[in-house]
């Protein structure tokens, strides 16, 4: 199994919102600064943002306070929402190629029909991992790692 790096992006994407949000509720997460801040390419980060959109998972606003935020609470969005969103099904990432050995019209049991029943558990069992982490979940990890928060602590200037 392998999740693409619009996956791994994507996931750090949404967490950036979800963690660096907390310290500013109410303001949008700007993508430039989201990019900054994970180190990702602002043109790959915003078409991954349009399929995050598509799948419900955030928001934008435009305009000069407009940025992305989540569309729902963190605790509500799994790893599985992100990697369905980005990658597709997370059951497909374990499927192989069928080939039946066709002869004379009889299909002759392979090792690769054997051996599916395992890959269609290993897909179940990763399944049910992504479903059971929640972007909640990573932002407690933030915090109890020590992650500083963008805003948190910075005077604010009014003018």
């Amino acid at each position: 199994m392998r999740l693409s790096t619009k996956t791994r992006y994507g996931v750090r994407a949404i967490f950036d919102i979800a963690y660096h949000s907390q310290a500013q509720p109410g303001v949008a997460a700007q993508a430039k600064e989201i990019a900054r801040r994970e180190s990702i390419p602002l043109r790959y980060l915003e078409q991954i943002f349009q399929d995050l959109k598509r799948a419900g998972l955030v928001e934008s606003k435009r305009g000069p306070r407009g940025g992305y935020h989540l569309k729902c609470d963190p605790s509500a969005i799994t790893l599985g929402d992100v990697v369905r969103a980005l990658q597709g099904p997370i059951e497909e990432m374990f499927v192989a190629a069928w080939d039946d050995d066709r002869k004379d019209g009889a299909v002759t049991l392979t090792s690769r029909q054997v051996t599916a029943s395992l890959w269609r558990e290993l897909a179940a069992h990763v399944t049910s991992w992504f479903e059971g982490v929640t972007i909640a979940d990573l932002v407690k990890r933030g915090d109890e790692l020590g992650l500083p928060r963008a805003g948190a602590g910075q005077p604010m200037y009014f003018i």
